[in-house]
């Protein structure tokens, strides 16, 4: 994967796959500090202890449509490759928190890409999951929240062309606005 966000899907995908009602994705980054998080946090079904052992290795899956699972083990590689650290913690029946920390500037850092795209993707093919992204740069932050955009739609399928891409606007305006004009 190139991008972080396309990760982010992945995991984000997994929860889905796992029951969960709701996802969150948070993005903390401090730019004085060279510091960024991104945590995937759910209501799932969770993990059992051997199958939070396992799940960071490229060859096990409980999928039985393919023999891999590269999510989890990617986002893990990419974490440490770019002098961070990579934890999960679950429990069965509580649900999944993945987390990954980055050297922000490492060379060997992906790009965060379309989370934008990523957060409207989510949405587009799961109605019934509800999704909070957070974004916290240098201690400013916005969210875009799908129970709160439900609230204010009064029955509007957020899977709705013009709701995308309102959708899509909004998290492309705030990133800007969190970033000084460039999205980075």
């Amino acid at each position: 994967m190139q991008e972080l966000s396309l990760n982010i899907l992945d995991i984000a995908q997994n929860s889905i796959k796992a029951g969960a009602s709701l996802v969150q994705i948070e993005i903390e980054e401090d730019r004085a500090k060279d510091f960024m998080r991104i945590a995937v946090i759910d209501d799932g079904c969770g993990m059992d202890e051997e199958t939070q052992r396992r799940v960071t290795d490229p060859f096990y899956t409980t999928r039985t449509t393919r023999k891999v699972g590269l999510g989890v083990p990617f986002f893990k590689m990419q974490s440490e490759m770019a002098g961070g650290q990579f934890s999960i913690r679950s429990r069965v029946g509580q649900g999944t928190f993945i987390q990954g920390t980055f050297v922000r500037s490492h060379i060997d850092r992906m790009p965060l890409g379309d989370m934008a795209g990523t957060y409207c993707s989510l949405v587009m093919v799961n109605e019934s999951t509800d999704f909070l992204y957070t974004h916290t740069v240098d201690g400013r932050s916005f969210a875009a929240d799908t129970r709160e955009f439900k609230q204010v739609l009064e029955g509007v399928p957020l899977a709705t062309p013009q709701v995308l891409e309102f959708i899509r606007e909004y998290i492309q305006e705030h990133l800007t606005e969190l970033y000084g004009g460039v999205i980075e």
